[in-house]
């Protein structure tokens, strides 16, 4: 493979994690080799789980185990899943050591269904990351409104977190809100914040995929235009934000305490639309103190004939006005923002309960 993974990081400051893990990648040496290719980091969500737990037989004789042993379907369940994430938190402890703990993180997310509801989000939230202990371990929790207070509390009592499923600048803003907000408190209450890191999960190809088809549908010279746009430009808007809210005399007071920036992170930058570079969504989205997180084929698609060059500050004039054309041509971007929150939660719930419904079955065969 080449180096371009690693000059990613070494020349624009851009981590490149892994978006997926399987057991067969812990036992056959592929996460080591995608390591010393210059990947930093892996992701992980409901979905990812279900495809590598119903798509191999690699799991059958632990959940055989667990079941004949009496442990419940849905534990079971979560015995599988964090023995792979302990496994890859393994694989990625020199990463997390050699970075001074910046990267070498693995994700793992909590019960989607949780994600209205706070108080079970906070409480999965603590059992998963009490239950895995490692310091190189990041906690998923949903951006949705009742997850923000989540996530404050989730820094203040020093958990790092991953903030997925953001679609929308100004839930962005408020992703940022609750993280000062928990290094605050946590400095106010006297205790160390050089370990706690976190990233904000913007998700991108989604992004694209929704406006699209209302830009096709508008059918004028000015809407076809900005088909391919609104996901990119949308995302370098966020990393304004990004420079805006990371600097200051309240954010260097934090700093001086030992605080890290919450990174942004781009997720779901697999390209969708065939015609569409297949690349489009990282070569556009490199910028210092960023993190992409690609599934296999981007990422190999990358190593093999991507653009190494810092793009997230681009003409951030032109990014605004193409985005606020959007609204001119009537698109409420604050809707299909909702949308996909909504649809991105539904999503995962499926997947999860899915898996859960297939263990189930498959449990009562079990002698």
């Amino acid at each position: 493979m080449s180096n371009l993974l690693r000059r990613l990081h070494s020349e624009c400051g851009q981590s490149p994690w892994l978006d997926n893990l399987q057991r067969s990648y812990l036992r056959n040496g592929t996460l080591r080799e995608l390591i010393d290719s210059g990947v930093r980091g892996l992701t992980s969500n409901p979905t990812i789980f279900q495809k590598a737990i119903q798509g191999s037989t690699d799991y059958d004789d632990q959940f055989a185990g667990l079941v004949r042993s009496g442990v419940p379907v849905e534990r079971a369940y979560w015995d599988l899943v964090i023995d792979d994430i302990t496994g890859a938190l393994d694989e990625f402890r020199s990463v997390h050591e050699e970075s001074n703990g910046i990267d070498g993180f693995v994700s793992v997310e909590v019960d989607p269904s949780l994600a209205r509801d706070a108080g079970g989000t906070l409480s999965a939230a603590r059992e998963l990351h009490e239950r895995i202990d490692r310091p190189n371990v990041m906690i998923k929790i949903p951006a949705t409104e009742e997850g923000l207070p989540v996530i404050r509390t989730m820094i203040a009592e020093g958990r790092s977190v991953n903030v997925t499923l953001i679609f929308s600048v100004e839930r962005y803003e408020q992703v940022i809100e609750a993280y000062l907000a928990g290094i605050a408190d946590r400095v106010a209450a006297g205790h160390d914040v050089t370990a706690v890191q976190s990233v904000a999960s913007f998700f991108i190809s989604r992004v694209d995929n929704a406006i699209d088809p209302l830009l096709e549908r508008i059918g004028t010279e000015e809407s076809l235009a900005l088909r391919g746009t609104a996901a990119v430009n949308q995302a370098r808007l966020a990393y304004q934000t990004f420079l805006s809210r990371f600097s200051g005399a309240e954010w260097e007071r934090l700093e001086k305490a030992g605080a890290n920036v919450q990174r942004p992170l781009w997720a779901s930058t697999s390209t969708k639309n065939p015609s569409y570079a297949d690349t489009l969504y990282v070569d556009e989205l490199i910028g210092m103190h960023t993190v992409n997180t690609l599934p296999e084929a981007t990422l190999a698609a990358f190593a093999d004939h991507g653009c190494v060059s810092t793009t997230i500050t681009n003409d951030p004039a032109l990014a605004r006005e193409q985005w606020n054309r959007l609204a001119h041509l009537g698109i409420d971007v604050g809707a299909v923002a909702n949308r996909l929150e909504t649809e991105g939660v539904d999503s995962f719930v499926s997947s999860f309960e899915d898996l859960i419904g297939a263990l189930r079955e498959k449990a009562t065969h079990i002698a």
